[in-house]
């Protein structure tokens, strides 16, 4: 029996246009980036024969026709621009333009193992979006708290803090409002109580473990720290051995694990103080301690959803 051949497409996404290759052919094709163009792009993947495409992650303007061709039935594999730039690497290839990057995407899809897992739940976008906005807020608030070290004239000094006083009511306002969205799914709702029933992680932290984490309580802890980029990556080769460090991951979710680590440790949760004692008394400087709270209170939040009861603490665990 002749086994069936899939092929696969590859989209490289701009703002406004999609520019669309097959593996293994020459002809490409370009369409809008919005509704009538992703329509006439599933018309030609089916007229084509393409029931695999792959296209990397480009700021959210991926993300709708990302869902508009799995609502179809179209295999969709989302990658990482670092996986497709290895992959540029590993062939040599050094030109770039969207109708190579097309291609490029569409051999690097072509040699991948199917992911085998349910598209992404749409409640997130918009979800994530709302947070991402608040995050911005907070960094406006830090930007300026940090220029306001430098002024010493006091009507500059009242104008900055009015506007600081301005946007930290508007963060509040716009949490409230996160949570009451988040709340409105029951399933969520459920997620997030759990994940606050952790000694240390407040509203705001929990917030961002349940946004920027869908797969909680789905994954390995192990799975869950690498995708926070809070797991240690060792550097060994022969006889050398380099220095442990952490990298890549969802970096907003790690800064907001980070971040709760620090009081979590000193004061809120018993099991990260022993813990955070104990690393230190090893001689673990207090940055790689807080890193280690940090994926601690993660494997926690990932643990109480995946067994669906609060957390408890357990003093002959740490």
């Amino acid at each position: 029996m002749t086994k069936a051949i899939t092929l696969t497409g590859g989209i490289d996404t701009s703002k406004s246009k999609l520019d669309v290759g097959i593996h293994g052919q020459k002809r490409c094709e370009t369409f809008d980036n919005m509704q009538a163009g992703w329509c006439q792009l599933l018309a030609w993947l089916s007229s084509e024969g393409v029931s695999r495409v792959g296209i990397e992650a480009t700021g959210g303007y991926e993300r709708g026709v990302t869902r508009y061709l799995q609502d179809a039935g179209i295999e969709v594999v989302v990658l990482q621009p670092r996986q497709v730039k290895a992959f540029g690497q590993l062939h040599l290839r050094r030109a770039k333009s969207d109708r190579i990057d097309a291609f490029l995407i569409a051999a690097c899809t072509h040699l991948l193992d199917a992911p085998n897992r349910m598209p992404p739940d749409p409640r997130f976008d918009a979800l994530g979006d709302h947070l991402t906005y608040i995050e911005q807020i907070e960094e406006d608030i830090a930007r300026l708290k940090t220029r306001l070290e430098h002024i010493g004239e006091k009507r500059l000094q009242r104008t900055v803090n009015a506007d600081i006083a301005r946007l930290a009511k508007r963060r509040d306002d716009e949490l409230e409002r996160l949570q009451a969205q988040l709340r409105a799914h029951a399933d969520l709702a459920r997620r997030f109580d759990l994940v606050l029933s952790i000694p240390g992680i407040g509203a705001r932290t929990a917030l961002s473990i349940v946004v920027r984490l869908p797969e909680l309580g789905q994954i390995s802890r192990e799975q869950a720290a690498s995708l926070a980029g809070l797991a240690p990556f060792v550097q060994q080769s022969g006889k050398w051995k380099g220095e442990t460090h952490i990298s890549g991951g969802r970096g907003r979710l790690r800064r907001a694990l980070y971040a709760a680590a620090l009081p979590a440790a000193f004061r809120w949760n018993p099991a990260l103080k022993v813990m955070y004692a104990q690393l230190t008394q090893r001689g673990k400087t207090h940055t790689s301690a807080l890193v280690a709270c940090a994926r601690k209170l993660l494997i926690y939040a990932n643990t109480v959803v995946s067994r669906g009861t609060p957390w408890v603490h357990n003093p002959a665990a740490v």
